[in-house]
């Protein structure tokens, strides 16, 4: 078995450790949560605010494969798919949460990603930044390379 880590686990396997799993379980809470509210709202309401309510499916379908995509970590492509994956969110929460600051009577209710994620805590903010941090320091190419890991 090749030796990629310390811990003689091939490269990739440990990526998934530590903050990976902490991820995985974030990801996972958002797409139960973003999925729920997103399908009560459109069930019940969906006249009220049509663009909230769809842009809050559109946060729980980011959430749904950004939390398969870590529970298939290691297969070809996850490490892409995640960064295109939390750029499209991060772009998400910076432009619905501008507008839900600049143009209230857009959104009569608020979405995951409205004032920038602040009913969340800011994690819809800060989640895809630290997931791209992460997926940084932990690329294998730039060991292969011989660039240390940034921290």
């Amino acid at each position: 078995m090749p030796s990629g880590t310390p811990s003689g686990m091939p490269r990739g396997v440990g990526d998934s450790l530590g903050p990976g799993r902490l991820f995985t379980l974030l990801y996972g809470v958002f797409a139960v949560g973003a999925t729920s509210r997103s399908l009560v709202q459109l069930l019940t309401r969906a006249s009220h605010a049509p663009l909230a309510y769809g842009l809050s499916a559109f946060a729980a379908c980011v959430y749904v494969v950004g939390f398969v995509l870590l529970l298939r970590w290691g297969h070809p492509g996850s490490r892409s798919a995640m960064r295109v994956l939390c750029l499209v969110e991060l772009t998400g929460v910076l432009v619905i949460g501008t507008l839900s600051v600049l143009r209230r009577d857009l959104f009569p209710d608020a979405t995951v990603w409205s004032n920038f994620g602040m009913g969340y805590l800011f994690l819809p903010a800060l989640l895809p930044l630290a997931v791209l941090r992460w997926l940084r320091r932990t690329d294998p190419r730039a060991a292969a390379d011989g660039v240390p890991a940034q921290s």
